[in-house]
């Protein structure tokens, strides 16, 4: 009997003003996990277009569907599929989403929206005259 268990692991970059401050796993959360199959059907749900950070620190679990206590939500920068690797990158310009950061998530929606995956880190000071850029990248095995 052949059997293949399709998984879909991550890694997260946080960047401020240029200079890597965290590099984190994370964790595609069930709804994430229903999204990619409805994919596969069709096109229902809208492609991944934003990113958000917040500042909980409530552990990431399969069943989140939001963030915790999100702080600012942006458009992706860019997304780009090389083989069976997807990267997401945004960037919280200067004055969006400042404060102690501790939570990021990939959404198909400027609000609201089906959360693909989330991730809890160490704090990030992002102050209001700092710019962070998030590199996010997912990978199907």
């Amino acid at each position: 009997m052949f059997t293949s268990e399709l998984k879909l692991t991550g890694h997260v970059s946080v960047a401020i003003n240029g200079e890597v401050v965290q590099e984190i796993p994370n964790l595609v959360v069930t709804s994430g996990k229903d999204y990619v199959t409805s994919r596969m059907k069709d096109t229902t749900k809208g492609a991944m277009s934003h990113m958000a950070v917040g500042t909980s620190g409530t552990a990431a679990a399969a069943g989140n569907t939001t963030l915790g206590s999100e702080a600012a939500r942006v458009s992706l920068t860019s997304s780009t599929v090389s083989g069976n690797t997807i990267t997401y990158v945004a960037t919280f310009s200067e004055g969006t989403g400042t404060g102690a950061l501790t939570e990021a998530g990939i959404l198909n929606g400027s609000s609201n929206g089906d959360l693909l995956c989330r991730t809890v880190f160490s704090v990030v000071n992002k102050g209001a005259n700092d710019a962070m850029t998030i590199t996010w990248t997912i990978t199907a095995s």
